[in-house]
Order: C-alpha cells, then sequence, then structure tokens
C-alpha cells in the first residue's frame, strides 16, 4: 500500500516540476516577442524615415 503512496506522491512531484517548466517557458517566449517586436518597430521607423527621404528627392526631381 505504502508503494501506492510513494508512487503517486512521485507523480504528483513530475507534474508540479512539468507545469513549472511550461510556466518559465511560457515566460521565456514572451520574452522573446517582446525583443522581437521592438527590433521590428525600430527597423520600420528607421526605414520608414530612410524612404520618406528617398521618396522626397524623387518628388523633387521630378
Amino acid at each position: 500500500m505504502s508503494s501506492i503512496f510513494f508512487a503517486l506522491a512521485t507523480l504528483k512531484s513530475r507534474l508540479e516540476e512539468a507545469d513549472k517548466e511550461r510556466g518559465a517557458t511560457a515566460v521565456e517566449y514572451g520574452l522573446m516577442v517582446a525583443l522581437i517586436a521592438a527590433v521590428i518597430i525600430t527597423a520600420v521607423a528607421l526605414i520608414g524615415t530612410n524612404l520618406d527621404t528617398l521618396f522626397d528627392g524623387v518628388a523633387t526631381s521630378l
């Protein structure tokens, strides 16, 4: 009977560890998405400014 309790306790601890790892993984993915979004926003802002300058030059030339 005690072996059943031991097995259940072991299973419970493994499930709790899996939940902790899933939570940590979700946080890591969230941080990666936020970083990628910041890089994309910065790149678009810089490229947008350069394109605006380029189109202004083309419009002036025409």
